[in-house]
């Protein structure tokens, strides 16, 4: 019997972590399979660490961002907060920070924490997988 409840109280323990990116009901999901071509043109800033791009995909784009090299982030373009419209498509800022055209609420562009106060949806993030160092897959399954 103890271990019955043992067991009810870990299953009822991980069943409530949830993801916000995962969990955010104010966009759509879209599927997202995009590859990059690192040696493309419009993608020359992304080959630096601190680098930036946008790409087509998803709901309203996506922002793309070079960590240290090799490792790169990849989030919606629609803000997470509001419901997708003509002005909630972010902008990077200053390389540092994404920002919502709508309502300047901004939001971190290492890991998609909103920094604006009263904000509590991260941006959404998109799976980013290096495939050999000039080829990014960028994927949300």
């Amino acid at each position: 019997m103890r271990n019955f409840f043992f067991a009810l109280i870990t299953v009822l323990a991980f069943s409530n972590c949830t993801n916000n990116n995962q969990n955010n009901d104010i966009l759509p999901y879209i599927p997202v399979n995009e590859t990059i071509n690192l040696s493309l043109p419009a993608y020359i800033n992304l080959t630096v660490p601190g680098g930036w791009a946008y790409t087509t995909g998803g709901i309203s784009g996506i922002i793309i961002y070079n960590i240290n090299g090799t490792q790169f982030k990849a989030y919606e373009r629609s803000a997470p907060h509001i419901s997708p419209r003509s002005c909630s498509q972010m902008v990077v800022e200053n390389s540092i920070r994404m920002k919502c055209p709508c309502d300047d609420s901004e939001f971190n562009i290492l890991n998609g924490a909103p920094l604006t106060d009263g904000v509590s949806h991260s941006a959404r993030e998109y799976l980013v997988t290096n495939l050999n160092g000039t080829i990014l897959r960028i994927t949300n399954f």
